[in-house]
């Protein structure tokens, strides 16, 4: 008789509370939620309504993370602190379901507690099992009520925290930010919800009726351009990253925010057209490489430019950007902007300089960051050591523009000031007055206070939180005291 080859077994698809529980166990080690998720995703076949749950349930996990240690804490009586990280988090994606999400509870237990047991035994099972059940009747503790308007900054400050799940520490940065109490609520509430998809046209590979024509055929519900900066396309559904509009390079995402700021370095002052120096043109903190790849096109491929990042690997994303999207001109140089790097000319034209920040701006894509500690005194000396070295490698007559995907004034306009204090050679360049993109609409994207200075704010803009500011350098030293 003919013997049959044994069985060999698929392996079992990952549920995706497992999936998720990698994810913030990664988190918990230091990396950065999108790219865990992203490898995660990719790591693991799941059904397009998988990927959506664990997508949902990590971000989610981590915008609620202090308000669901409060609620667990509140039926642990010894505290959640002497937990293992693969309790806490677990324990965690339990109650989130069970609080934020319409999630069948018994499910929710039992798949949470027999993960536990699998993974850390059964008396640790026992304990989850009793305290989600707990939970589960009494729910989350009250939260506490605002206080009036005129209550010390104090009280709002921890009030808000509790209700947004922040940190009182960031609550109390952002507080000077707005205009009350009440808009800082805002403020927190958007910097609590999923980011707008914001896409940019590029036009070295085609016009923008080519770009938007594409788009269309490609998804359900057409896209929304920009009012003032056309360039600019916000999604309302469909994932056309890998569609062909994309992969023709007609199109690449980018958020508003970061559109605005490189629209901020080239576009008209108050005496008319910018006209910059002869040379090239250095981004001092490229990343992958946005808004080099935009400078490119704003451009149109014209002078070149020197792309510099810490980071090779991020450097290598930013010459396959460049490449899809048709950027000739774009010289990467892996190397931090501080050292004396041979590869760095001599002068450039004009620098950007998008330092290293908080990303208090950006919580809505980096969640994981709401519970952390800041450490302002070595971000914002690292800005100012930055700031010095593109002053440094500008041109006289040039201009430099920095900006931070932050909204704390240490790091925006309080950095600037001491930068503009200790060059005077160096002053504000604003933007036009009648510029419609940024002087116009009922939330002017220059703040009154500072018309000079670029801010985006996600309540009020639909964009990342931004802080931006253009500054011409003489052309002759100015002198000092």
């Amino acid at each position: 008789m003919q013997t049959q080859a044994p069985h060999s077994e698929s392996p079992s698809p990952q549920r995706p509370l497992d999936v998720a529980l990698r994810v913030l166990l990664r988190v918990e080690e230091g990396a950065y939620a999108t790219l865990a998720l992203t490898g995660e995703l990719n790591r693991h076949a799941l059904t397009d309504s998988e990927k959506a749950l664990v997508t949902e349930l990590c971000y989610g996990t981590l915008r609620q993370q202090l308000r669901l240690d409060r609620a667990l804490s509140g039926h642990a009586p010894r505290g959640l602190h002497k937990l293992d990280a693969t309790t806490k988090t677990l324990l965690r994606l339990g109650a989130y379901q069970l609080l934020f999400m319409q999630a069948r509870p018994h499910f929710v237990v039992d798949a949470v507690v027999s993960t536990i047991k699998k993974k850390r035994g059964a008396g640790l099972s026992g304990f989850a099992n009793a305290l989600l059940r707990k939970l589960l009747t009494a729910k989350e503790p009250s939260l506490p009520p605002f206080p009036s308007e005129s209550a010390p900054k104090s009280a709002w400050v921890s009030v808000l925290a509790q209700h947004h799940s922040l940190s009182e520490e960031l609550t109390a940065q952002l507080w000077d930010v707005v205009q009350s109490p009440t808009e800082l609520d805002e403020l927190l509430r958007a910097l609590g919800q999923p980011a707008s998809t914001w896409l940019r046209i590029n036009t070295l590979r085609g016009s923008p009726t080519e770009a938007l024509t594409a788009l269309r055929a490609e998804l359900a519900t057409a896209p929304t351009v920009h009012p003032q900066l056309p360039e600019a396309i916000e999604l309302h559904g469909g994932h056309p990253f890998a569609g062909p509009a994309f992969a023709k390079g007609l199109v690449t995402a980018q958020d508003l925010g970061a559109q605005l700021v490189t629209q901020l370095l080239l576009c008209d002052s108050p005496d008319g057209k910018l006209t910059l120096p002869e040379g090239a043109i250095l981004d001092g903190c490229a990343g992958i490489g946005g808004k080099t790849c935009h400078l490119a096109a704003l451009l149109q491929n014209q002078r070149d430019i020197d792309a510099v990042d810490i980071l090779p690997r991020k450097l290598e994303l930013c010459r396959d950007h460049a490449h899809r999207l048709g950027c000739r001109r774009i010289r990467t140089i892996p190397t931090s902007l501080l050292e004396r790097h041979s590869a760095l000319r001599k002068r450039y034209a004009a620098v950007l300089l998008d330092a290293p920040c908080s990303g208090s701006g950006v919580l809505r894509r980096h969640p994981e960051a709401r519970s952390k500690p800041l450490h302002m005194d070595e971000l914002t000396t690292l800005q100012a050591q930055l700031l010095d070295r593109a002053a440094e490698l500008l041109v006289p007559g040039g201009v430099l523009l920095y900006s931070v995907c932050s909204l704390i004034a240490a790091e925006g306009p309080s950095q600037i000031a001491a930068f503009l204090a200790k060059h005077p050679d160096f002053s504000p360049l604003p933007p036009s007055p009648s510029d419609p993109l940024f002087r116009s609409g009922p939330t002017p994207l220059c703040e009154p206070s500072s018309p000079f200075a670029l801010r985006t704010l996600p309540h009020r803009h639909n964009a990342d939180g931004f802080y931006a500011v253009r500054l011409l350098r003489a052309c002759t030293a100015r002198p000092t005291g």
